[in-house]
């Protein structure tokens, strides 16, 4: 079972049925299609989607909640929708290698955006997937329209790999140095693990 990862601001966990019409109203917003080159999807389509994220081995979500705004205390295994702010995403597509990970982030409410929850939740989402799935690097595809997007990857460690002028985005990539094994040890021993 995916544990739920508590931190300083926002807690990660595991995207459930009970999250899904939530998530399907955010992908209903043009804005929000553009920037994370999403294609509408029906609610029934949502549904065989969050399926298909629970059941595929090479891919991990989780939905991020704003600890500010879950009501009363956090109870693991609840899905807290009153909380939901976004989503961050790790896939292990790469076929050479399976220990890269192409990683996501959505803040989809407008209101928890800028705050810091998204760079919080994309650091606990290395973290994890750093020490749960041994990945070595991770790569963020971001469209040349999404510069805030962007600059949070620069702020943390991302360095520019390429450019597709065909998709109109950059790929990013950060390898996992000992550096950033060291500042992730930090994080873990800060985040609440809950099983």
């Amino acid at each position: 079972m995916t544990p739920s990862l508590e931190g300083e601001h926002v807690i990660l966990v595991p995207y459930t049925k009970s999250h899904v019409p939530k998530y399907h109203g955010w992908m209903q917003d043009p804005f929000l299609l553009q920037t994370t080159g999403s294609e509408p999807l029906s609610l029934e389509e949502e549904y065989q989607m969050q399926i298909s994220w629970t059941q595929d081995p090479s891919k991990r979500t989780f939905i991020v909640l704003d600890k500010g705004l879950v009501v009363e205390d956090f109870v693991n295994g609840e899905a807290h929708v009153e909380a939901m702010v976004g989503d961050v995403n790790i896939y292990m597509n790469d076929m050479d290698d399976p220990k890269v990970a192409e990683i996501e982030i959505m803040i989809a409410e407008p209101k928890s955006r800028g705050k810091g929850l998204g760079k919080e939740s994309v650091l606990m989402m290395i973290a994890y997937a750093v020490e749960h799935l041994g990945i070595h690097t991770f790569r963020a595809k971001i469209g040349e329209s999404n510069g805030a997007s962007r600059n949070m990857f620069y702020k943390l460690g991302f360095k520019e790999a390429s450019y597709s002028e065909i998709f109109k985005e950059w790929t990013l990539e950060l390898p996992v140095t000992r550096a950033l094994q060291d500042e992730l040890h930090q994080l873990i021993g800060k985040m609440i693990t809950h099983v």
